[in-house]
This record gives C-alpha cells, sequence and structure tokens, in this order.
C-alpha cells in the first residue's frame, strides 16, 4: 500500500505538472498568495545564503525569487515536466535538475554544498528518515535546513489527529489537475521524532498567520545538525 501511495503521489505530478505551473504562476491559491511564499523568501533570507538547495522545487518559482536577492538557488525536482516548465521560465541564474529525493546521495558531489537547503511543501512521503539522512552530505560547514509544511492542526480537516494518507484534489487550484495527490499526514509530535531520529536539531519554528483569520497556516521549522 505505501508503495502504491509512493506511485501515485509520483505520477499525479507529472500529470499535473502544467496545471500546477500555471496555479503557481497565476498565484490562484490564497495560502501561497498572503502568507506561506513570503514566509519562506523571508527565512531564506534572514540566513544570508550564498547557495541554496530548493528541494522538491516544482516549476521553480522559489528559486527564481532567490535569484533576484543575488543568491545561487539550485532546484531538484522528480518531476521532468515540472523541471522543464522551471527551465523555460529560467532567468540564467538558477540550475535546476532532475532528482528524486532517493537520488541525492547520488547527485551529492555534482550538486555540492549549499548553506540553506530549503524544502518548501515537498516533503509528502510517508518514509522520509533516508532523505532527511542523506541531507546531512549536501550541507555546508554552519549551514541549515528549512522546512515549511501544511500546519497539522489546520490540515487535519476534522479527521483524527494522528497520522496517516491524505488526499488533495487541488480543489480551488483552477482547471486543468488531471489526477489526486496522496501525501502523509503528520503531527507535530511526529515531525519533532522524525528530526530528532535523522540527526537534527530544531533551532526556532514559526506558524505564518492568515491575515484574515489570524489562524496558522503552516509550520516554518529551521534545523541544524546535531
Amino acid at each position: 500500500m505505501q508503495r502504491d501511495h509512493r506511485e501515485q503521489l509520483q505520477q499525479s505530478w507529472q500529470a499535473n505538472a502544467d496545471a500546477w505551473a500555471a496555479a503557481v504562476r497565476e498565484q490562484r491559491i490564497e495560502s501561497r498568495r498572503l502568507v506561506t511564499d513570503a514566509a519562506i523568501i523571508q527565512a531564506v533570507l534572514a540566513l544570508q545564503p550564498r547557495r541554496v538547495l530548493d528541494i522538491g522545487c516544482g516549476e521553480g518559482w522559489l528559486c527564481r525569487g532567490l535569484a533576484e536577492h543575488g543568491i545561487e538557488p539550485v532546484g531538484v525536482d522528480a518531476s521532468a515536466p515540472l523541471i522543464e516548465a522551471a527551465r523555460a521560465a529560467c532567468d540564467g541564474r538558477s540550475q535546476y535538475r532532475v532528482c528524486g529525493y532517493a537520488e541525492l546521495d547520488q547527485h551529492a558531489e555534482q550538486l555540492g554544498r549549499f548553506e540553506v537547503l530549503v524544502c518548501n511543501f515537498a516533503l509528502l512521503e510517508e518514509p522520509l528518515q533516508p532523505v532527511l539522512r542523506s541531507l546531512h552530505a549536501l550541507l555546508a560547514p554552519g549551514g541549515s535546513l528549512l522546512i515549511q509544511t501544511l500546519h497539522p492542526w489546520r490540515a487535519s480537516h476534522g479527521e483524527p489527529y494522528q497520522d496517516g494518507w491524505r488526499v488533495e484534489d487541488f480543489a480551488g487550484f483552477g482547471e486543468g489537475f488531471q489526477a489526486p495527490m496522496p501525501w502523509f499526514f503528520r503531527t507535530l509530535q511526529s515531525w519533532l521524532t522524525l528530526f530528532g531520529e535523522t540527526g537534527w536539531r530544531l533551532e526556532w519554528l514559526q506558524e505564518p498567520l492568515h491575515p484574515e483569520s489570524v489562524q496558522p497556516v503552516s509550520l516554518l521549522l529551521l534545523l541544524k545538525p546535531l
């Protein structure tokens, strides 16, 4: 079942690549437009990195945004159509590579080291221990791992507050989405336990708020190696 969910997740990002790129570039997703896009950019800039690796970069919006501030961004994603979209919109300063999380180890030497690693709404699978352990090899001395994910207290949507697979149907994101996306929900306790198991220490945690409802939209976590 776990493999089926993982395959469906990967297939979703292949099938929905064009629709997702349009939704992001046309700012159709309210939470991103009002809260989370700015939150992740501000968090990265506060760390003053020279090089940033955007893991699960999608169509490349974050890399383009960071490049505007003089940062050297590299984006990796397992979806070839999304990487194609990122390259087509490339500003000449960002680099992109088709690379799944399981392949990061193999690409570590070519990718090099980074002062900041970013996972922006990109940690959607159930077994995350291998990828979180592999990230240590990509981190420059003194570097940081920055994760933004759905706020678990808001994302439970009335379902039991326990780990488990959920489904995103992209309702309200516009037309063109061809396949729902399974994703693995984690409680806050599960996230913190996962970091400890994979050699990361939580430095700080932020809860970006929706400007109207004043409710948390996401969790923003800064981690350092143990």
